[in-house]
């Protein structure tokens, strides 16, 4: 053997070369019932992940007072941007964060759990990749948890987390973790999901947010809830895939639309001619072909046209 290779043996191995940081944002939403820590567990996140700033910890110091028996912040407060969700202590609109770790970075946002806010929920969903679930470990799984659920579905998330949350207020329970889980998995596969993590928290403590629980729940051998979303997967956008808009819209202005076709609306791989976003107006495969909105505003100048003729 020559000296290179007896050199070559010896010598240690290379170190593993670093993880390659996802550019991609992870858009995810907390969703759930009411009272079941949604802004509580997203201002935990942002607590532990350094997201949280000098002054942003201060005010959130000097407004907490005394809210919990263990000394903690009101993390809530993180969330709560407007004036009557502080005085009610509740999430009306849509809130999104931002934050980061080693290895990504994530948008969050907040939406509210209660039944006359599920319109706002809907907004939050339509753009997320994944949906954290939360369920009170007292309470169960309540019809809004079914609800949400559902609503994130038909916007095409695939990916959920079910957070446990208040583990701590059921003494830790294992067999109440593996109650919600089996319940809400049966739910999921029902809705057409399969990719569900379930997951013990306490939002209030940090267990098994962004660090481990297991001085709590040694019998909990799974990923802490960061870990999980460093590992989801943003679902690719076709151009020609179902538009997810969140719209509001009055009767007056549905009346004046166009009616909608008789056969059911598919979905094809491939734009149609006429629909084409890079087709020209003049394009022979589009020049016979009115677009409701050509439709809308023709019967809309023809009543104007008739308004004008009755005044004459």
């Amino acid at each position: 053997m020559t000296a290179s290779a007896t050199a070559a043996a010896i010598a240690p191995a290379a170190e593993a070369a670093p993880a390659l940081r996802d550019t991609r944002p992870l858009r995810l939403i907390t969703c759930g019932s009411v009272d079941d820590g949604k802004s509580t567990l997203i201002g935990r996140l942002l607590w532990d992940t350094k997201a949280v700033k000098e002054d942003q910890a201060a005010a959130l110091n000097r407004d907490s007072g005394k809210q919990n028996d263990l000394g903690l912040p009101d993390f809530a407060l993180l969330l709560d941007g407007l004036q009557a969700e502080r005085e009610q202590g509740i999430t009306i609109d849509v809130a999104y964060r931002y934050f980061a770790t080693d290895k990504r970075s994530f948008i969050v946002a907040d939406t509210p759990g209660h039944e006359q806010y599920t319109r706002n929920m809907a907004t939050g969903a339509s753009t997320a990749d994944l949906a954290v679930l939360l369920v009170d470990a007292r309470a169960g799984i309540l019809e809004q948890t079914r609800r949400h659920a559902t609503i994130a579905t038909l916007m095409g998330i695939k990916q959920f987390v079910l957070a446990i949350n208040k583990i701590d207020l059921v003494n830790y329970d294992k067999a109440r973790f593996d109650e919600l889980s089996r319940e809400f998995k049966e739910i999921a596969l029902s809705l057409g999901v399969k990719q569900v993590t379930a997951i013990p928290v306490s939002a209030l403590k940090g267990e098994n947010v962004v660090y481990d629980g297991k001085a709590s729940m040694p019998w909990y051998e799974g990923p802490t809830l960061v870990e999980v979303l460093e590992l989801a997967t943003v679902r690719s956008v076709c151009p020609c895939s179902v538009c997810r808009v969140p719209a509001k819209a009055s009767a007056a202005i549905r009346a004046r639309l166009p009616a909608a076709p008789s056969s059911p609306a598919t979905v094809s791989s491939s734009c149609p001619p006429a629909w084409s976003p890079t087709s020209s107006r003049s394009s022979p495969s589009t020049s016979s072909v009115m677009r409701p909105w050509q439709a809308t505003r023709s019967r809309w100048s023809s009543t104007v046209r008739s308004t004008s003729r009755a005044a004459t």
